[in-house]
């Protein structure tokens, strides 16, 4: 999608605070945090919400699940942290590929 500012992003053709990547997913600070530490991980291939989600997806959508602890610690959230998938206008989605917003304060 030649539009979307995610992928624009996993195309390194727009720069991001990455601190995580691989080769399906790629986690990156939000430029509008909204806690101390406010992340987004987004699948690289191209969704537009969980809304969209296909049985293909199945597999990344439980890798990108696992791997959000992981990035919360390495993050400094060791004592918690906060997920949140918008989906659609109506759920408060602002960019349309599938995100996932990791938040919350370092302990």
């Amino acid at each position: 999608m030649t539009d979307c500012i995610f992928c624009k992003i996993v195309d390194k053709q727009i720069p991001a605070g990455v601190v995580y990547e691989d080769d399906e997913m790629l986690c990156f600070k939000d430029i509008h945090p909204s806690a101390p530490v406010h992340l987004l991980l987004i699948p690289k291939v191209h969704f537009d919400s969980l809304a969209h989600a296909r049985p293909e997806h199945e597999a990344l959508l439980g890798k990108m699940m696992m791997k959000v602890p992981e990035i919360a610690a390495e993050a400094g959230l060791t004592n918690g942290f906060k997920t949140l998938i918008n989906t659609g206008k109506g759920g408060g989605q602002e960019v349309f590929h599938l995100h996932v917003h990791i938040m919350g304060r370092p302990v």
